[in-house]
């Protein structure tokens, strides 16, 4: 993260500033996706929005690394004592974790409620215990507290020229569909890590057990599930995209972009001929760059009007 826009951002603590570029290299590592699409923020929001990110890639880490030596119960307890000492750090208004501080500031500073944290926190525990979703309600219970929260958390943010409440619906959807996208082109790698986020009923709606898709032959019967579940989220993309026009001027091409290349995510799952059991399917550098440079183009003319 570049001086100037912590600068912008009023960021001046050398320790609170440490914090926000651990945050940002974690977007960076981890999101280049969302990475990409925060570049077309004004500088002063960036930071906050890395910080967001932060505190959510961090939670996953936990959960989900396959490298980590780690038993389920270790991970559980280091989550639940992370989890409980974040959300005392936001009641007590700071924090001397490296990730934490920052989003303390973060929340604090844009007026975020803590209960959105607390259902981040639930959701990244269910992750240690439930290894799947019977229905699409039970699935939705697990994504609001995964993804929807984390698109109600950044619509302060984004400022929106219209009450909170009116733009929120929205950015719940879009949450879902990000995450949707993401359980779509990760079938197989969540079944390595002993999860599946694909409905239960729908599974038997199309004849697909989870014996099926562990052996990673990607047939008729899966390809139907498949293309299913992507109509389904693209319904849930169409459903979110008026209300970038709700947002401030500045912050509309970051969630344009955005739009585009987590859709993007889709198009290449049906390129790939819904290959998603054996390997994990990306939108590509050439393609990133073809949506996001007319994007921050139109951004840097928004900043300077």
């Amino acid at each position: 993260m570049s001086a100037r826009e912590l600068d912008a951002a009023g960021i001046t603590d050398p320790g609170l500033r440490d914090s926000y570029e651990r945050c940002r290299q974690l977007n960076a590592a981890h999101g280049k996706t969302y990475y990409l699409a925060t570049l077309l923020l004004p500088p002063a929001k960036r930071p906050y929005v890395h910080a967001l990110y932060g505190f959510a890639r961090y939670a996953d880490e936990i959960v989900d690394d396959l490298g980590s030596t780690l038993t389920e119960a270790e991970k559980a307890d280091w989550l639940v004592g992370w989890g409980a000492q974040f959300l005392a750090d936001m009641r007590a208004g700071g924090s001397a974790h490296p990730i934490s501080r920052a989003v303390v500031d973060t929340v604090r500073r844009w007026d975020i409620p803590l209960s959105l944290f607390e259902d981040f926190l639930t959701s990244m525990r269910m992750d240690l215990t439930v290894t799947d979703y019977p229905t699409y309600p039970d699935l939705m219970g697990y994504v609001w507290g995964s993804a929807a929260v984390i698109g109600l958390q950044m619509v302060p943010v984004l400022e929106p020229t219209v009450p909170r409440a009116v733009a929120e619906p929205y950015a719940v959807d879009l949450g879902v569909a990000f995450q949707l996208s993401n359980f779509i082109r990760d079938v197989g790698e969540d079944l390595r890590r002993g999860r599946l986020y694909l409905p239960g009923e729908d599974l038997e709606l199309f004849g697909v057990d989870r014996d099926r898709l562990a052996r990673g032959v990607v047939d008729g019967r899966v390809r139907r599930l498949l293309a299913y579940e992507i109509a389904r989220t693209r319904e849930l993309y169409r459903a979110a995209e008026p209300g970038v026009r709700l947002l401030h001027p500045t912050s509309r091409d970051c969630i344009r972009t955005a739009i585009r290349l987590y859709g993007g995510i889709l198009d290449e799952v049906e390129r790939a001929d819904y290959q998603v059991l054996d390997r994990r399917v990306a939108v590509g550098p050439a393609r990133r760059a073809r949506v996001a440079v007319p994007g921050l183009a139109r951004a840097y003319a928004a900043r300077r009007s």
